[in-house]
């Protein structure tokens, strides 16, 4: 029976990312002499490099070795941090994470910076090992060592687990890598080999008890066990000068690719007299990795228990005019039931929150890039990593933030001869802050640069035909402009701006999610574009209205306020009948009757309720018969259950049994444009007309 190793790959990549992402913020913040930092990012070097090994993965292994080895120079003290190795090591890192998704993917990695930075990395290394001769090919790769009575010896116990071996863990490479910390001796263990006919191949009998001579910590032994320490009985002991036999001469052969690390030893070491005795024990803090469909399966049926609690909520509620006792204990039932239910949604939607940390972790390298390409001094802070946010949310926020940063980036901060005339500090700071408001996530993106030049903005958005001359905006309406599609105010097209992509593309994708985005900027001191997400896309906060006969549900996070309609502040301004008046500026009036085609309404005007919302920047009015409750609802998708409805973004059942359809604030806007020709006035239906 063989083992099919594939099945442990996906944890190697995940592990491996993981690993890349700690080597390239470690190499951001790494100072002179941070010894503890580079130990760091040596393991997680050499635990990409031994898991590739493990799974063939031999570019990846290869390009990785070079790396380590330049970290193993610079921990050992034999190279000291220069900026040009920090650099270089980032650019590996990418390599890497290259080479990964390639073995991934299945497919030949050829990108041409791979190669340039791995010759990169090999002259760097020769710069250092020019002076050692190469062996002589008649000759074998042997290193002869000689030892003296100073170096320190370490007896090592280790035992494996049977099953050791079915998890891809092999020996060979365990006793390789603890060569190249010193010579090794090997006595292998066999007296618990059962019968031949109980031997299971896939299991590993034997044991091996391991002397090495080296200068090494025992920290460093300790990497080598990393990947199988959960899997086997290992003691590592440090022998005592006083009682350890004296080893003369060692011969090791110094390819641990080909076969496996042997030893030559006129006598072994005896039993050490004092020792240090250490089990090594399972770091996992408890963490187990959740397949993201069986948390989706979970929360579908979480959700439906949400809904049944609803509907028996609803029975008692009816039946309480009937049978007062009986009714009383089912209701008491109902309200533990509720809370129950509640506290078990909350405990299934806090599995699949994520801190912001995961997307926030890609900015360092990307300020870094960016500032040394364009010659500017920037300081990025961050503050509240720790936000959680739902992963499905996480995955679909980062390119809209990554537009976002570079923006304020390339446009907002003055190159620092700019900001000294202007009296501030050379260095230019941006600032990534996320907080929880109400039931969302905000995530601010805050720069001190020169603020949006409106006044430019605005001759840009009348070249381009987006306004006309006769348009009256307000400063904040034209800096809004910068979100509208092809808008750019960079002179010049470079890789990081001035093609017209991108804004409008972080606008819509934000609302796609449920959120919005919004702008302020003060010209001199810098700009914030605060962006708000639900968090979570599996339940809602919403609005019951009703419209006619029909209940349908508004996201809290569009609705500003809502109000009754007064018709005194329903206006007629530049031929357009349907405006109504609103804290000193006129917005659009949809009434939600005539966009879903529903029967007039024979209520007095004064009756019915305006709602205000706003989507992309602009608000509107809907007019609805009534305000109803306020409640979370569990989202189903229309698109899955029957097909795209324009204004309409999904549905969710009511506790009556009902189905509830949730408003699409911007399909609104595009319904209306669409209908435009065929709706009326809102109000000309209604039993009261507007003077």
């Amino acid at each position: 029976m063989s083992i099919d190793l594939s099945q442990f790959i996906p944890t190697f990549l995940e592990e491996s990312f993981e690993g890349l992402e700690l080597m390239e913020s470690s190499l951001l913040n790494l100072e002179q002499g941070d010894i503890d930092t580079i130990n760091a990012i040596f393991r997680a070097a050499h635990s990409i490099k031994g898991g590739a090994g493990t799974f063939g993965f031999n570019h990846v292994t290869d390009f990785t070795h070079d790396v380590e080895t330049l970290l193993d120079e610079m921990r050992d003290g034999r190279r000291s941090i220069e900026q040009s190795d920090v650099d270089l090591l980032l650019r590996s890192v990418d390599c890497i994470r290259l080479l990964i998704e390639a073995a991934r993917d299945g497919v030949e990695c050829d990108a041409p910076n791979i190669q340039d930075v791995h010759r990169a990395l090999a002259k760097t290394l020769n710069k250092e090992i020019s002076n050692t001769a190469e062996p002589l090919e008649s000759e074998p790769d042997v290193v002869e060592n000689t030892v003296s009575n100073t170096c320190p010896s370490w007896k090592i116990s280790f035992i494996p687990h049977h099953e050791m071996l079915q998890t891809g863990n092999d020996v060979l490479y365990i006793i390789n890598a603890l060569a190249e910390l010193g010579p090794v001796t090997q006595v292998v263990e066999s007296e618990n080999i059962p019968p031949l006919d109980s031997i299971h191949p896939e299991e590993c009998y034997l044991s091996w008890q391991i002397t090495l001579q080296s200068h090494c910590d025992k920290g460093d032994i300790d990497e080598v066990f990393e990947w199988v320490e959960d899997e086997c009985d290992l003691i590592i002991e440090l022998v005592t000068e006083e009682s350890a036999e004296i080893i003369e001469e060692t011969k090791v052969v110094a390819n641990p690719e080909s076969e496996p690390a042997t030893t030559d030893i006129k006598k072994a070491p005896s039993e050490p007299v004092t020792a240090v005795k250490t089990k090594i024990a399972n770091p996992d803090g408890g963490s187990i990795r959740v397949g993201i469909d069986k948390v989706d399966a979970l929360i579908n049926r979480v959700g439906e228990l949400v809904i049944t609690q609803a509907m028996l909520k609803q029975v008692g509620t009816d039946l309480s005019h009937h049978e007062d006792g009986l009714v009383e204990k089912l209701l008491e039932g109902l309200v533990q039931l509720e809370g129950n239910t509640r506290d078990l949604q909350e405990d299934v939607m806090r599995i699949r929150m994520l801190p912001i940390s995961f997307v926030f972790n890609r900015f360092p390298r990307m300020v870094y890039d960016i500032s040394s390409k364009l010659g500017k001094k920037i300081e990025l802070k961050l503050s509240g990593e720790q936000t959680e946010l739902d992963k499905t949310v996480m995955e679909k926020i980062g390119d809209p933030l990554v537009h976002l940063v570079r923006n304020s980036l390339d446009h907002g901060l003055e190159m620092p001869e700019e900001r000294i005339e202007a009296g501030k500090d050379e260095t230019g700071t941006v600032h990534l802050h996320a907080y929880h408001q109400g039931g969302y996530i905000v995530i601010d993106i805050i720069d001190d640069g020169r603020g949006l030049n409106t006044e430019r903005i605005k001759e840009k958005a009348l070249e381009k035909g987006l306004i006309t001359p006769d348009q009256h905006l307000s400063d904040q309406e034209v800096n809004e402009l910068i979100f509208a599609p092809g808008f750019s105010t960079a002179e010049q097209v470079s890789d990081l701006s001035g093609r017209g992509v991108g804004m409008d593309v972080v606008r819509r994708n934000i609302e796609s999610l449920g959120g919005h985005v919004a702008l302020t900027s003060t010209p001199g001191k810098g700009s914030t574009f605060s962006v708000s997400l639900p968090l979570t896309l599996a339940i809602l906060d919403g609005q019951l209205i009703r419209v006619a006969s029909e209940t349908y549900i508004v996201p809290l996070i569009s609705i500003i306020e809502s109000a009754q309609l007064n018709h005194n502040n329903v206006k007629a301004v530049a031929g357009n009948p349907s405006l109504y008046f609103f804290r000193d500026e006129y917005i659009p009036i949809y009434s939600i009757r005539q966009l879903f085609a529903l029967p007039n309404s024979q209520s007095p005007l004064d009756e019915s309720m305006m709602i205000m919302v706003e989507s992309s920047g602009h608000k509107y009015a809907l007019l609805v018969d009534d305000l109803l409750d306020q409640q979370q609802v569990v989202l189903k998708s229309l698109d899955s259950n029957y097909m795209a409805v324009e204004g309409i973004s999904g549905a969710t059942i009511l506790g009556d049994g009902g189905v509830a359809l949730i408003v699409d604030i911007k399909g609104l806007n595009a319904l209306k444009q669409q209908m435009s020709c065929e709706i009326s006035h809102p109000f000309e239906h209604t039993s009261e007309s507007v003077a």
